[in-house]
């Protein structure tokens, strides 16, 4: 088996919680990168993902139609306002999140998921394992991130 991150024989790590509770995928020998097989269990791993995000919206908006009061003590409503605050927050960032599980979605469809967005070479599994919705190898993102500090 190979010891880098981007060939295929590269068996997946069994340390990873399963995102959207899809179990790691493992390569079959000599199977080739972004095999069909590897696209559709990623797009597996993606909708499932989304699919969790969007039940803790709603999850939100529930929790907020119920809990939702007129409270006559001014600290008892600020504290209300600030947890809405907060969990608007969280949501926001899901909603981001959301967007780029969309994107990477669209990517599988047009055959560049898997591919660095700056270089071109394999991003790899174990990394799209970790962050379904990478577009940067390892290499570009270390790179990217020295840049911004």
């Amino acid at each position: 088996m190979a010891n880098n991150d981007t060939g295929a024989a590269t068996k997946a790590p069994t340390n990873f919680l399963p995102v959207g509770g899809v179990e790691p995928y493992q390569p079959k020998e000599g199977e080739p990168y972004m095999s069909d097989e590897m696209k559709e269990h990623f797009r597996k791993v993606l909708l499932a993902w989304k699919e969790e995000l969007m039940e803790e919206v709603d999850r939100t908006v529930d929790h907020m139609k119920t809990e939702a009061a007129n409270f006559a003590d001014p600290a008892d409503r600020a504290t209300m306002e600030e947890e809405f605050s907060l969990e608007l927050r969280a949501r926001d960032r899901e909603r981001k999140l959301i967007r780029k599980i969309d994107e990477a979605l669209a990517r599988l469809d047009a055959d560049e998921y898997g591919y660095c967005e700056a270089c071109g070479v394999e991003i790899g599994l174990r990394r799209l394992e970790a962050r379904p919705t990478a577009t940067l190898c390892i290499d570009c993102k270390t790179l990217e991130e020295m840049k911004e500090r």
